[in-house]
């Protein structure tokens, strides 16, 4: 092969890798958002099964600073099937990753069994990368 092809081949693909792995880097945080639907269970009951399950969240390796947020609609169009949003925040993907590495069997992985028991799930999430604009 051609010096000048592989050093042109070398080149793109260099930075095909660079730009992949060095994408989250540039990300101010880390968001995953999951759409969830309560059976029977009000605002306040949500809030309180809320705010458990992150004290029990934030013990899990990875989820000491993470942030949460619910969503109460209030003038929405078009939410569907969708009663509330939860959000989590994290301040880098590393930390998002180590969370979900160790979520399985945790006391917040538990709860979420016990609320599903309840009526109130959470089927739907997507994972987004926060940038400020400030």
């Amino acid at each position: 092969m051609d010096k000048g092809i592989r050093l042109m081949l070398v080149s793109v693909m260099l930075f095909a890798v660079v730009m992949v792995a060095a994408a989250p880097a540039f990300a101010d945080k880390v968001s995953q958002t999951w759409k969830c639907e309560m059976d029977e269970a009000s605002e306040d009951e949500i809030l309180v099964k809320g705010k458990d399950w992150v004290k029990a969240a934030k013990s899990v390796e990875g989820g000491e600073n993470m942030k949460a947020y619910l969503r109460f609609p209030v003038a929405v169009d078009a939410t569907g099937e969708v009663d509330f949003v939860l959000e989590v925040i994290f301040p880098t993907f590393e930390e998002w990753g180590k969370f979900w590495d160790n979520y399985s069997g945790s006391e917040a992985a538990i709860m979420d069994d016990a609320n599903a028991e309840a009526g109130i799930v959470c089927p739907d999430s997507g994972v987004w990368e926060i940038d400020s604009l400030n």
